[in-house]
């Protein structure tokens, strides 16, 4: 059996395991247990009452939140003409089209999220294969597919925070909502608006308690669980 170090014994006697904080108070324990000699990520796991083997239950989409993630992002956009080019107004890293799939295919991957203009799919198709198991390949569902005059509008979108969520096999969405960098109050302005995209997702055949348990993180803490009561309310402020 693996030790626990002591740092993050430390960290865990912080941290009471039977409570349910509420989310003002994980997230100032969050700060407090984020001792790494790196700015660490502050994760959240929300598990949710649906079952995504059911079409009808799946929870994917995306949000923007208002105080970004804290780190920069990658975008690499296929597009052509005059949306390429606000594509690389937009600050795009690259921009292209046949080149861009070849380099890709040749095995270049540095970069974190793709954008594709509506026109360009019949050749981004040809990418499911390396970038669908990456989580890497564009979506219309999560606003990555879009006509050539939002492409500009989407990289921004995307340098400024907005991110994607998926509920996995088990129910459960992760996603970084900021660095323990941030203050606590931007902290949980980007969860609320998380959690809100997450409740207005609630789908219709999803029956019993909607949100089931929710928990904070950082990349090296302890986790933190919430009262999910409180998480809703902060949501719908």
């Amino acid at each position: 059996m693996a030790k626990t170090g002591k740092r993050l014994r430390a960290l865990r006697s912080k941290v009471d395991p039977t409570r349910r904080y509420a989310v003002s108070e994980a997230l100032g324990l969050v700060k407090e247990t984020a001792a790494a000699k790196f700015d660490e990520s502050v994760d959240v796991a929300v598990r949710l009452g649906v079952d995504p083997r059911h079409a009808d239950q799946m929870v994917r989409g995306a949000v923007s939140l208002p105080h970004g993630t804290g780190r920069s992002v990658r975008v690499v956009v296929f597009a052509d003409g005059e949306a390429a080019a606000a594509a690389e107004e937009a600050g795009a890293e690259y921009v292209g089209a046949d080149d861009l799939v070849q380099k890709i295919q040749g095995g270049w991957l540095e970069f974190d999220k793709a954008v594709a203009a509506t026109n360009m799919m019949g050749k981004v198709g040809r990418l499911g294969r390396i970038l669908g198991p990456r989580g890497l390949m564009p979506n219309p569902k999560v606003g990555t597919v879009v006509p050539p005059d939002r492409v500009g509008e989407t990289v921004r979108e995307l340098k400024r925070g907005k991110i994607d969520f998926r509920v996995e096999k088990a129910g459960i969405v992760h996603a970084s909502i900021g660095r323990a960098s941030m203050s606590a109050e931007q902290l949980q302005e980007n969860f609320a608006a998380l959690m809100g995209s997450l409740l207005r997702l609630k789908p219709a055949s999803a029956k019993g308690t909607y949100v089931r348990s929710v928990a904070f993180s950082t990349t090296m803490g302890p986790g933190i669980r919430v009262d999910t009561l409180d998480a809703q309310r902060v949501a719908e402020r």
